[in-house]
């Protein structure tokens, strides 16, 4: 039962992507709570596997704290990743489908499943 709801969310989350408007990640705050698409560079990110939910943090569009856009990816979602996510994007350019969320005043789009991150 778990496989096809995971295979269920995989679909819906491959659907939405299809149906993203993509937006400059420097107008994301005028996103909060819509889908979109946004492409920017890695500059760096962390696992902070001691945290609780223990989530990856990686930080578009400028180094931390000055990013403009945080991706937080689960525990769930970081074991289907081939390589760490912190290291392997970093430096890279990615495109990131996903809900934009204020986490402290700042927008992040939480990952669900690989699929919603990409590298260019």
């Amino acid at each position: 039962m778990k496989k096809i709801v995971v295979a269920a969310v995989a679909v819906l989350f491959t659907l939405m992507a299809s149906a993203q408007q993509e937006v400059k990640i420097e107008d994301l705050a005028q996103h909060i709570g819509d889908s979109v698409k946004v492409c920017a560079k890695i500059y760096g990110g962390i696992f902070l596997e001691r945290s609780k939910d223990t989530p990856t943090l990686l930080n578009a569009g400028g180094a931390y704290p000055n990013n403009p856009l945080t991706i937080v990816i689960g525990p769930d979602v970081r074991k289907e990743f081939k390589n760490k996510p912190e290291e392997f994007y970093k430096d890279k350019q990615v495109c990131i489908t996903g809900k934009v969320e204020l986490y402290k005043e700042k927008p992040q789009i939480v990952i669900h499943t690989v699929d919603q991150l990409t590298a260019q």
